[in-house]
């Protein structure tokens, strides 16, 4: 069987090479095309004629196909990509003023069930491969002409239900003689699963956590989330203060705010308390409507009441900036339409 390149980090890059009988610079050099997006394994011109040959003959490089791209006036723009198995996944290039920023998936699919969520509707197809959650970076580098300089791992999937593939990918991203990305400019997002939460901290303390919290107590979050039955309310904010305490780095709430359910005044005040004293901030989503779904989301105006209520406690809080509000469809939707 042929071997990824893309998803090979330096370490294992450079076993491959001593394998191949060739020396570990390069492994460098390879790391070093494949951050540049290369697409094939004869523009690594560095590389001899011959080891180039024999790459060809036992690896390969991962090539993800666009199929669909949703462009907004705001630089924003959205890709639905082909996996060489048939499978589709989403991904969001967004500009920002400190620099350009990729939202990627880290499986096709999802398993979690969560009630407000296009991307768990179907189920879980299959989890990534790191270069396959790096190809999707690549990808949008091709067709922006722009490189990226920080990551979410925010689309489909839940990446620590794909962990080992995603610290590969992070380990990929931070590579000095590849990608060379702060680790300071990565956020992965969890629904919580708190044994891969306490465990991520101690392998990627300098990553950024965003944990999708989404209700005020364990009563609601059990509602719409069925994490919640495994990891409780008061478990999950344990767990949050520890990461906070023992990284320094602050965690970022995910709460999405749904019409008549977890988006009124007391539930403002309820969240406020519950999160008092911790070194977190709160990103306030107007959920996106989801058709197949009853739920939706709330108005600016409570959104913005909302947001005051938690500053007013100490809480910071922001509202997520609508980019590209003419594509704004759910995450999922357009791998839903295509399937």
């Amino acid at each position: 069987m042929k071997e990824d390149l893309r998803s090979m980090d330096l370490k294992a890059l450079s076993g491959y090479m001593a394998a191949l009988g060739q020396p570990r610079f390069r492994a460098e050099q390879i790391l070093g095309w494949i951050a540049k997006g290369a697409r094939e394994i004869d523009e690594m011109r560095n590389l001899p004629k011959q080891l180039r040959e024999r790459l060809q003959e036992t690896a390969y490089l991962e090539e993800l196909r666009v199929l669909t791209v949703q462009r907004a006036a705001d630089g924003t723009r959205k890709y639905l990509l082909g996996l060489p198995d048939g499978n589709a996944i989403e991904c969001v290039f967004m500009k920002y003023k400190y620099g350009n920023s990729a939202c990627v998936s880290s499986q096709a699919g999802c398993r979690m069930g969560c009630a407000f969520c296009a991307s768990t509707l179907r189920g879980l197809a299959r989890s990534l491969t790191a270069g396959e959650m790096l190809e999707q970076i690549l990808c949008m580098e091709r067709d922006t002409g722009e490189p990226v300089s920080h990551v979410v791992v925010m689309g489909s999937g839940e990446p620590f239900d794909n962990y080992e593939n995603l610290c590969r990918f992070l380990t990929l991203l931070h590579e000095p003689k590849g990608r060379n990305m702060s680790l300071r400019n990565i956020t992965v997002s969890t629904c919580g699963l708190i044994p891969r939460m306490e465990q991520f901290r101690e392998d990627f303390p300098q990553v950024n956590l965003a944990v999708s919290l989404h209700a005020p107590n364990q009563k609601l979050r059990r509602e719409i989330m069925p994490v919640a039955k495994s990891y409780g309310f008061d478990v999950l904010l344990d767990a949050c203060r520890a990461h906070a305490r023992e990284t320094g780095r602050r965690v970022t709430f995910e709460y999405a705010l749904i019409a008549g359910f977890n988006d009124q005044p007391e539930h403002a005040r309820e969240l406020a308390q519950k999160l008092s004293g911790m070194l977190c901030h709160v990103n306030l989503i107007p959920l996106n409507r989801v058709r197949e779904s009853r739920l939706s989301g709330t108005t600016r105006e409570e959104a913005l009441a909302f947001q005051k209520i938690l500053e007013e406690r100490g809480i910071p809080a922001t509202i997520r900036r609508e980019l590209g509000a003419e594509i704004d469809a759910a995450c999922g939707q357009l791998r839903l339409g295509a399937q």
